[in-house]
């Protein structure tokens, strides 16, 4: 379905991803899992086309992403749904307005202007926030909704635009334990009930482990490791982190179990998570 071929990305002096090749013949729940900087937000932005490719290709069903322009770049980027680390809604707009926002790439510029919403994409959007458990928010605005539910509405309004990949960066990183969890298992969901390609980049080993079908691990640009979470060996995430023997994987744990054993506060975790 999903063809990376020796894709880079060069920002100056600085190779951001380091000829990087990977295939996807199905519908996968895919975990990126690397340190800060090793190249993944960098390649999932080249997936959708938020950021060109310096070299190489990315294809998807035979077609070259990588090469759309114009209108067609915009249908690829219905298909091909982001989701953010901090959500990018809009503030001060209610919720169900925001999950419509999912549709701009195939409205007209007049009825965006007016915010027009025809009535049946009104009634899926509620249909969409009750499936994620937060159709009561619909009327609220967006700040006022916790984190959790703010990433909640996000991936609502991805699936406004009934994509077929879902590219997720981050979505659990500045939320807490509980909520990192809830909103995991929504992508979980979506993956298994709809068929849907989801690929994650996650900083914490224990959730590549227990959602991802397959992980791939990124080290300075490039892939160092591509495999099933079985697979991803202690020994292993010391190659993708760059770490010595005295590497912990507790130190990037989100499970809440590890969280009270540790009796650490939730921005420690993530603070320990992002400095192995």
């Amino acid at each position: 379905m999903l063809t990376i071929e020796r894709v880079t990305k060069v920002f100056g002096a600085n190779t951001a991803v380091d000829s990087v090749s990977i295939g996807v013949d199905r519908p996968m729940m895919i975990g990126i899992i690397g340190r800060s900087g090793a190249g993944k937000s960098t390649l999932l932005r080249m997936v959708n086309r938020l950021t060109d490719a310096t070299d190489g290709a990315i294809l998807f069903e035979g077609r070259d992403v990588t090469a759309l322009r114009g209108a067609e770049m915009r249908r690829w980027q219905s298909d091909c749904a982001m989701i953010f680390q901090q959500f990018n809604l809009v503030p001060r707009m209610d919720v169900v307005s925001n999950v419509l926002h999912g549709t701009l790439n195939r409205r007209s510029t007049l009825a965006t202007v007016f915010n027009l919403f025809p009535s049946e994409d009104i009634h899926r959007a509620i249909e969409i926030l009750e499936r994620l458990g937060i159709a009561e928010q619909a009327p609220k605005r967006a700040e006022a909704l916790s984190g959790g539910q703010q990433q909640r509405v996000a991936i609502a309004r991805a699936l406004m635009q009934d994509p077929r990949i879902i590219l997720a960066d981050e979505p659990i990183a500045s939320l807490d334990p509980m909520n990192a969890q809830i909103v995991m298992d929504a992508l979980c969901r979506i993956h298994e009930e709809d068929g849907r390609m989801v690929i994650c980049n996650l900083h914490t080993l224990d959730t590549a482990r227990r959602y991802c079908d397959r992980v791939i691990g990124m080290r300075d640009g490039r892939v160092v490791f591509d495999g099933t979470p079985g697979q991803l060996t202690t020994g292993a995430a010391r190659d993708i982190y760059g770490a010595g023997a005295d590497f912990s994987e507790a130190a990037t744990s989100t499970e809440i179990g590890a969280l009270d054993r540790g009796g650490a506060g939730t921005s420690g975790i993530r603070e320990a998570g992002a400095s192995v």
